[in-house]
């Protein structure tokens, strides 16, 4: 299906488009090392909920040891649970009608429910929800399977395991037509698009030289 779209390129066009252009330049597509190792971590809940402190200060987490715990025994109180500590699959490759993407743990259904997608990511929460541009990765995650399995997959699970927390993203009409508005963005990208005023993105962004985009410090710096 060399016509599908990459799950990871929904995302990095929800954060930014000139940023995927950029990254397609490069072929920049592999995550940075910090993210493995904190994504590594989402197989080892049950090791590091009886982890001592300093065993826990050695390891890329997000909060104190403390609150780790804290968030692990709160999601293993979880009906989820044990599935998430020992998922059906791993890294599991999915492809779809439109988009393709590795569902980092495939949780397998109970009777007549369906399988659940999770993307596992190397970062933080917000206070509530998920970030947009996980959300959409989580449903072309959701829709891929779906159309692998001939069957409705009404939610994708994001996994925050550098916090010890898990958040759910249901396949509403909105977050389904913002999949679609964006697949169109990918499909017809075929040069930079305009850039973003947005300084807290782009001040961390790693194409910002490439991009010429000028963020507030450096307007600052310049007079402007």
């Amino acid at each position: 299906m060399s016509d599908t779209v990459a799950a990871s390129d929904l995302g990095r066009a929800a954060y930014c488009p000139r940023q995927l252009y950029y990254a397609r330049k490069r072929e920049d597509h592999e995550p940075p090392a910090e993210v493995l190792e904190r994504r590594n971590l989402a197989f080892r809940y049950p090791e590091l909920r009886t982890a001592s402190d300093a065993a826990l200060r050695e390891l890329p987490l997000a909060v104190s040891p403390p609150e780790y715990r804290e968030n692990l025994d709160s999601l293993a109180d979880d009906p989820l649970w044990d599935r998430l500590v020992d998922p059906a699959e791993r890294n599991a490759l999915l492809h779809g009608k439109d988009c393709r993407g590795v569902a980092h743990k495939l949780l397998g259904g109970e009777e007549q429910e369906a399988p659940i997608p999770v993307l596992v990511s190397g970062g933080v929460p917000p206070p509530q929800g998920v970030w947009g541009p996980q959300s959409v990765r989580a449903v072309a995650l959701a829709k891929a399977l779906a159309w692998e399995h001939e069957r409705e997959v009404p939610r994708a699970l994001v996994e925050y395991p550098a916090v010890g927390v898990v958040r759910p993203v249901r396949l509403t009409t909105r977050k389904k037509a913002r999949y679609r508005e964006l697949l169109r963005t990918v499909r017809n990208l075929d040069g930079p698009p305009p850039r973003i005023s947005d300084d807290a993105k782009c001040d961390t962004c790693d194409y910002r030289g490439e991009c010429g985009v000028k963020t507030r410090s450096l307007r600052s710096l310049l007079g402007l």
